[in-house]
């Protein structure tokens, strides 16, 4: 509001359509277009120096590709005296040196903490699509969690960290991860993810979503682009059953309205190998 004034702005003013509210103290002009980092930059400005951007805020932030603004999350010290409003979420902790990043500008918890606090407010299966955003971006992995997770023991959300990273993976969309839980609490085997297929004569001809090598079934998720894509899809599926593949396409209204039927049909196409194998298959899924 400051600014606002010292550009010869009234409160009236601010009121008219030639601007958009967005919390009790910030205000942009209507015509333009949400802009997350200008919301957030604007945001800084109004906090005490010591905030840091946390939550979904620092997730987006570190390029994950979760909700930003609805609201803003930040973590400020024990002491501070800033309380949580329309448009702005507050926690209050300690931070170390080493958990604060700079991102264009913006202070942001260090990712490995910024998981960890997802896993305290999401769903499990909606924090490993989280993960897995991270691990096909190349942000982190397995391993790299894991230890985070190790060093971080007793703090709030590291032991699920520590869990759910065990499952994670580089999927390419949450639809696919939606998938592989599903299948996971069905107690069916862990797929592979995004493997490359290859014929008898060695030739690649597709990558698997999903994919369970013994029983050579392959697994996709069909999105809102699959009718975009249909012949080449047709061609490529043409080609991994003439390699001897098996394929299984889902919707997501499969996943969300069908479990079930997912399930059993995922069950079913495992149980050609015979009882013992698909259990060999369990094992194995469990050491990985």
């Amino acid at each position: 509001m400051e600014e606002a004034g010292a550009a010869g702005l009234t409160k009236s003013a601010l009121k008219g359509k030639a601007w958009r509210r967005l919390n009790a103290e910030l205000y942009c002009l209507a015509e333009l277009r949400q802009d997350p980092w200008l919301l957030l930059s604007a945001w800084q400005r109004l906090l005490p120096a010591n905030a840091v951007f946390a939550g979904p805020t620092a997730a987006w932030l570190h390029g994950l590709d979760l909700e930003p603004t609805d609201p803003v999350e930040i973590v400020v010290p024990p002491d501070s005296g800033i309380r949580t409003r329309v448009g702005l979420r507050v926690r209050r902790c300690e931070l170390l040196h080493a958990e604060v990043v700079p991102i264009r500008g913006l202070r942001a918890t260090a990712l490995p903490l910024t998981l960890a606090s997802l896993c305290l407010q999401l769903p499990a299966v909606e924090f490993l699509v989280a993960i897995d955003m991270a691990v096909n971006a190349g942000l982190t992995d397995a391993a790299a969690l894991g230890r985070y997770a190790e060093a971080a023991k007793g703090r709030d959300g590291a032991g699920r960290l520590r869990s759910l990273a065990a499952l994670a993976a580089p999927a390419e969309s949450p639809m696919e991860t939606r998938l592989r839980w599903l299948l996971i609490q069905a107690g069916l085997p862990r797929p592979e993810v995004q493997t490359n297929l290859r014929d008898s004569r060695a030739r690649f001809i597709g990558r698997a979503d999903l994919f369970y090598p013994a029983a050579k079934v392959v697994l996709e998720y069909d999105g809102g682009n699959h009718r975009e894509r249909l012949v080449e899809d047709d061609r490529r599926q043409n080609l991994l059953i003439n390699a001897g593949f098996r394929v299984l396409r889902f919707t997501a209204a499969d996943i969300h309205r069908r479990p079930e039927v997912v399930e059993a049909q995922v069950r079913g196409a495992l149980g050609g190998l015979g009882g013992g194998s698909l259990r060999r298959l369990n094992v194995i899924s469990r050491q990985h």
